[in-house]
């Protein structure tokens, strides 16, 4: 359908040529000529050079909504088409025209198109275009100049005592300055790169380019610094942001200094309450990334961070704050001087902050022995606060800390539950509403599983914004509750873990359409086969997967689809019980074919035949791996979580990892392969590294926390060190056997 779509664009291309031109029509074409190479669409050589020669017509034509889309156009097919230079006449008749608003594109586009030789041709007006009073062709015919050096180094180097004439310029556009080109760069095609467009572009690029080419931008760091202080907050903001990530540790603490500075500043210009928060949110994530990615600046940045809270009026920014105070505060060299701020926040503030607050000192107190007491103290002041949520947890975490175990405050304080929280109220009300002798079981509460990409704001605590009075059911409790509604699964206990997508076991546009998704209870497995007839002709009746392992699963039944009508979706069931004899060998290959019977039918009515016949349909494999089997959670601190579950059924193995060649590799394939969290930052290898340790989370099913430490070493291949830890011995056989 794409590649009709695009005959019918080129086809329209043919417009171009009458007469006389109609602008908005060819407008809209030149947009979709546009879409599709933004799509990725593949152009054919010949059609790309029939729509470039039609095109020379548009230039007949005034309009300048049509002139620009030409320019970007030109610039966008100068690779796809043969003969470009044949615009060249048109474009330097507009380069050296009158109108001054198309004389800087008319300079990017042709500057574009053009090689060496063709260069020597315009060489005069590129000289005249870089020393134009005009300020957008000037800098349009500069950074031009700049592209240029890489493919006609000694053309363009006869340019420098114009590029020196333009350099004493007075306007903002023009300056040559060592920063200046870089964001030029980054202009809008349509306009110059001045106001809007310099503040826009700079924002989307700056950062990623101070990310990724830290050494490039370095050089610009003098021209950041005089940034610092500009009038437009947009630029300051960012020439601040990139400077720490680019700067030397004496210049990130100056720069820290100056922020302060520089916060109190924005509430002045920025009257409206989201500017004030997306500028200031932008500076706290800012120094939180360094604080996690530089262990060295970390005590600086939490000074910082300290300080800030002190006059910070966004109850979302303080908390997440209090929340890294907390995580990271305990691990520094001198832990009290963070004390008083924190507990300023617990005399000063609203009470959503003062429960961060209480929270934060709570860690504190599960880490440092000499200052519990004081953290006692201070705790039992919070059991007297106004608001219930404060109190409650004053009392639970005194509670804890006063019995002074290791363990408890692992689990309690500085990990906490890993459960979901609307699961945990919903099993919690269904409890009461069936009461029973035995007591409430905290594994048939669903898990609040980490997120599979990692998020800048999955730490924060779930007190930190308040949660709706209804929460929207996840996908897993959907599953849960369709299949606690079969009878057949009633008996099997809570749903631990059903795969993230399901998995296509049919190709495209065969006549049935089969995916499948996996769901893992305690001990048995439940393949869901969500399945779509695409015949007319057919009616498919009793319709069943039949699955044969390769390991010890033991088939107990299926759950057909009683009927398949013509692309309406049905669904049936495949039940295995997990191994008995050998609990670790959790990884499977199932071979699968689907059986049902047919009848034929009348497409236009529907109507099938009393007659029908067995048949069936081969379907791909369905593999069950270790991942299958374990549920991701994060372990903000995961010291604290080895310690708490112990080393009574630890072990230890160590592998070759022949074919993977970097570290960055290894630790990718053992995320994906095991299906579990890396928990703080472990997943990021740092450069120039030649060992690193990855530390992974999970649960395994029937609720046992699983932790596993991965030192990896890397020489010829690499070499990894697999250490797992569980509260029982099966979690950690199966991962053993796994990776083996």
């Amino acid at each position: 359908t794409m590649r009709a779509f695009d005959n019918a664009v080129l086809q329209e291309a043919r417009m171009f040529n009458e007469t006389p031109i109609n602008p908005r029509k060819c407008a809209h074409i030149l947009t979709k000529i546009l879409y599709l190479i933004n799509q990725g669409e593949h152009l054919g050589v010949m059609e790309a050079t029939e729509s470039f020669f039609a095109m020379t017509k548009l230039f007949q034509s005034n309009d300048p909504t049509l002139r620009r889309m030409c320019y970007l156009t030109i610039k966008e097919m100068s690779n796809l088409s043969e003969d470009v230079i044949i615009v060249t006449s048109s474009l330097t008749k507009d380069m050296t025209g009158k109108d001054d608003n198309y004389r800087g594109p008319a300079v990017r586009a042709l500057c574009q198109i053009t090689d060496t030789t063709m260069l020597q041709a315009i060489e005069r007006y590129m000289k005249q275009a870089i020393v134009d009073k005009v300020p957008s062709v000037s800098s349009s015919a500069l950074v031009s100049s700049l592209h240029l050096l890489k493919t006609s180094f000694d053309v363009v180097k006869r340019w420098v005592n114009e590029a020196q004439e333009a350099a004493s310029s007075d306007n903002i556009m023009v300056q040559v300055r060592t920063l200046r080109p870089h964001c030029i760069y980054y202009e809008t095609s349509t306009g110059g790169p001045g106001g809007d467009g310099h503040t826009g572009c700079c924002a989307k690029r700056s950062q990623p380019v101070a990310m990724k080419h830290p050494s490039a931008v370095t050089a610009c760091n003098l021209d950041l610094e005089n940034l610092v202080t500009d009038s437009n907050r947009s630029i300051a903001t960012l020439a601040i942001t990139t400077l720490l990530k680019t700067g030397s540790e004496s210049s990130i603490d100056r720069l820290m200094k100056q922020i302060s500075t520089f916060m109190s500043e924005i509430s002045d210009e920025f009257k409206r309450d989201h500017s004030k928060t997306r500028y200031k949110r932008a500076i706290v994530e800012c120094i939180i990334s360094i604080i996690e990615e530089n262990s060295e600046s970390k005590e600086t940045g939490l000074s910082h961070l300290c300080e800030f809270i002190e006059d910070c009026e966004f109850t979302v920014l303080a908390t997440r704050i209090l929340h890294l105070l907390g995580q990271e505060g305990p691990k520094t060299n001198n832990p009290s001087k963070y004390i008083r701020f924190i507990y300023n926040r617990v005399v000063l503030e609203h009470e959503e902050v003062r429960a961060g607050a209480v929270s934060a000192l709570a860690k504190f107190g599960a880490q440092n022995e000499e200052m519990l007491p004081s953290i006692l103290v201070l705790l039992r002041r919070c059991v007297m606060d106004d608001d219930n949520e404060v109190r409650d947890r004053a009392t639970f975490y005194l509670s804890v800390l006063e019995q002074k175990q290791k363990a408890l405050n692992a689990g309690y304080i500085l990990n906490g539950l890993t459960v979901s929280i609307p699961g945990l109220e919903r099993a919690l009300h269904q409890y009461t509403l069936d009461p029973s002798e035995k007591p409430f079981d905290m594994k048939s509460v669903p898990l609040a599983t980490a997120p599979i990409i990692e998020q800048r704001t999955e730490n924060v605590p779930i007190s930190a914004v308040k949660q709706p009075e209804k929460v929207a059911a996840t996908r897993q409790e959907i599953f849960q509750e369709q299949l606690a509604a079969i009878p057949e699964f009633r008996g099997l206990g809570p749903l631990f873990k059903s795969s993230p997508e399901p998995v296509a076991l049919t190709e495209l546009e065969t006549e049935y359409v089969i995916h499948c998704t996996k769901h893992t209870f305690t001990n048995h497995i439940v393949f869901q086969f969500d399945c779509t007839n695409t015949l007319n002709d057919q009616i498919l009746e009793n319709v069943t997967v039949q699955m044969e392992p390769t390991e010890g699963y033991e088939v107990i039944g299926s759950i057909p689809a009683k009927n398949l009508l013509y692309n309406q979706p049905g669904t049936c069931y495949t039940l295995f019980a997990l191994p008995e004899e050998d609990p670790t060998a959790v990884a499977c290959t199932f071979s699968c074919m689907m059986k049902f019977t047919v009848k034929d039918c009348d497409p236009n009515t529907g109507e099938a035949e009393e007659e029908g016949y067995e048949d069936e349909y081969v379907l791909e494999d369905i593999e069950v791996t270790i991942a299958d089997h374990i549920q991701r959670v994060l372990k903000p601190n995961f010291a604290a979580a080895w310690e708490e579950v112990g080393d009574e059924f630890e072990k230890e193995e160590t592998f070759t990892l022949s074919t993977v060649k970097t570290l960055e590799e290894a630790v990718s394939n053992i995320v994906k392969f095991l299906g579990m969290q890396p928990c703080e930052r472990s997943d990021k290898v740092p450069e120039n590294k030649n060992s690193h340790t990855l530390y992974l989370a999970g649960v395994f099913r029937g609720g046992h926390d699983l932790l596993v430490r991965s030192r990896l070493v890397l020489t010829d291949a690499v070499t990894m060190q697999v250490t797992a830890r569980s509260g029982e011995e099966i979690p950690v056989d199966a991962v053993m056997a796994s990776v083996g």
